[in-house]
């Protein structure tokens, strides 16, 4: 048996249901934050929502109906050749999204200024975008084209949703002008880094690599005084090829100075490297 499932308090179905409504709700906020900032400040972004501002401009289609077009077949094609990893959730974000568009597109623009519905369009977007992440799906559209071409083509996937994303913008530059297409980058630079924030948090923490000559001291000390976990590590000096074990603790940043403190108290001439830890899951942090 698989030993999650022996964790107490661990329910499938319940989890499931809650991922279904990540999405939904994920996929709720894409929507919203399209119609409210981003299509009528002709802000094209990337992605099948930013096709589909494209074509309203050009055409008048109804941006939903364009998502449709684009996700639904996409979906399919995703299932026929990259197999069936996507899923229901992934369908429901894939038709969801475009219904909440169709059911919004009366509500009107919060903003006719293009750089707060850049950046708040962006936010929205990445909002909801890390929602559905979280809830282990996506909302379909250019993502699965780009799995596609990436799995025919040996290109990276980052390269593939950067071509993707940019030919969309490039396009946006040159049917409405290049402010607008500035105005697209701006947004989608704020997308991917909300996208980060909700699913990284805010929190952040500090991982110390220290090599010292009294590590035993130092050890002890972060044990008792910070009462923060040490794991060491065998290395040996490069010059000298003598060993030289480190010593790896991880600390929140408020713990970051007493950390430093101590460690110059005890061993002044310590070597300490230290580096941002942007997820750090476990006991004493967050749970996976």
């Amino acid at each position: 048996m698989n030993n999650r499932k022996k964790t107490a308090g661990y329910h499938p179905k319940l989890e499931a249901m809650i991922e279904y409504v990540y999405v939904l709700i994920g996929s709720a906020i894409v929507a919203i934050a399209f119609n409210m900032f981003l299509l009528p400040n002709r802000i094209a972004s990337g992605g099948v929502s930013g096709i589909s501002t494209i074509l309203d401009s050009l055409f008048g289609f109804e941006p939903a109906y364009v998502q449709w077009m684009f996700n639904i077949p996409l979906f399919i094609a995703g299932l026929l050749l990259l197999g069936k990893q996507f899923g229901a959730k992934t369908l429901a974000g894939t038709i969801f999204l475009p219904f909440v568009v169709f059911l919004t597109n009366d509500y009107g623009a919060w903003t006719t200024d293009p750089l707060l519905g850049a950046l708040f369009g962006g936010i929205g977007v990445g909002l909801g975008l890390g929602i559905v992440f979280r809830g282990k799906a996506s909302t379909g559209g250019t993502d699965l084209a780009a799995q596609i071409i990436n799995k025919y083509t040996g290109l990276t996937l980052g390269t593939c949703v950067a071509m993707i994303d940019g030919l969309i913008v490039l396009s946006a530059a040159i049917i409405f002008d290049i402010e607008r297409g500035l105005y697209a980058l701006i947004s989608l630079y704020v997308t991917t880094k909300t996208i980060d924030l909700v699913q990284i948090g805010f929190g952040r923490s500090k991982m110390a690599m220290i090599i010292t000559e009294k590590q035993s001291e130092v050890r002890e000390c972060i044990l008792n005084e910070i009462d923060r976990g040490v794991t060491k590590l065998s290395a040996y000096g490069g010059y000298t090829d003598n060993e030289r074990p480190i010593l790896m603790c991880v600390v929140d940043q408020t713990e970051f100075t007493k950390l430093k403190q101590l460690v110059k108290t005890i061993d002044p001439t310590a070597f300490v490297i230290v580096m941002d830890a942007s997820e750090v899951l476990g006991e004493g942090f967050k749970r996976a």
